[in-house]
């Protein structure tokens, strides 16, 4: 989301463009009898090390002598099919955990 608010940013506190950040994650096991059961948590953030995008606008106020306005390194269509998937992953995720919720209840009503 700060990647998308920030597409068009091209002069920050720091100075200069908007870096895209990314974000890396890491898998941790919760259960020592069974190695595959996992939980994700985020391990840093990033900077995106890709170039700026360069446009020519002299008339821009972050323009530089060459007329050249560096924005952000932000793909905005990457950033949305990438909401879109972690989206569709969570309700997925919410499916399982429904279905999972509705058999156990039903096998403890065949257990009584």
């Amino acid at each position: 989301a700060t990647n998308i608010a920030n597409a068009q940013v091209t002069r920050t506190i720091e100075g200069g463009p908007y870096r895209a950040k990314d974000v890396v994650l890491k898998a941790i096991p919760i259960s020592e009898n069974d190695p595959y059961l996992k939980i994700v948590e985020v391990e840093k953030i990033v900077d995106d090390p890709s170039p700026f995008k360069e446009v020519y606008d002299p008339g821009h106020p972050d323009a530089d002598e060459r007329g050249i306005v560096k924005y952000p390194n932000v793909d905005i269509f990457t950033e949305m099919v990438e909401l879109l998937s972690a989206e569709k992953a969570y309700q997925a995720n919410l499916t399982v955990i429904s279905t999972t919720k509705t058999l156990s209840l039903r096998l403890l009503d065949l257990l009584r």
